[in-house]
């Protein structure tokens, strides 16, 4: 009996170490996730065309600034290649970044404060681990506005955007 014990005993140990050593932790995957959002930034600032969309998943969808800007990996690629082409996409430098993990570590969902040509900007995005790697599912860049100056946002923006709202409005009916 006390063979069959001690045997069962190392087997449960041995089990259980093996689950234990290939589930990551949280923080091994949020550390994981930084790196590879930190070299998806560093690919475009070295136009980088290869690596930067490698890094999005074949499904990925990228939303820019404009409001006319949905587009997925395959328009998305077409939009920027002429930027890659001339060497110089654009250069975003995370200032600060939050990263939650779902409870299957499958999926992570993250925000960022980025230094941008354009300012501070807000990227979120949405990164699923298939097929051994972590991929660019969903990403949204945002231009921040401070409140004291929407008012003089919209006032630049309005003229532009009242005819996209019409036509948005008479393709919904």
């Amino acid at each position: 009996m006390k063979k069959y014990c001690l045997g069962l005993m190392i087997f449960v140990s041995l089990v259980t170490f093996g689950q234990t050593s290939t589930t990551e932790t949280p923080a091994n995957v949020k550390k994981k996730i930084e790196v590879i959002l930190d070299n998806w930034h560093k690919a475009a600032a070295e136009a980088n065309f290869q690596n930067y969309f490698e890094a999005i998943a074949d499904d990925g969808i990228f939303i820019g600034t404009d409001a006319t800007e949905n587009w997925n990996k395959t328009a998305f690629q077409a939009f920027a290649k002429p930027y890659f082409d001339r060497g110089k996409a654009w250069n975003f430098t995370a200032l600060e970044r939050n990263i939650y993990v779902s409870e299957d570590q499958k999926t992570v969902w993250f925000d960022e404060l980025l230094d941008t040509q354009m300012k501070i900007c807000r990227g979120s995005g949405v990164l699923v681990f298939r097929n051994g790697q972590w991929k660019i599912k969903h990403y949204v860049l945002s231009m921040t506005v401070p409140n004291d100056n929407v008012d003089k946002v919209v006032e630049i923006k309005t003229p532009l955007e009242n005819k996209l709202l019409t036509s948005l409005k008479e393709k919904k009916n």
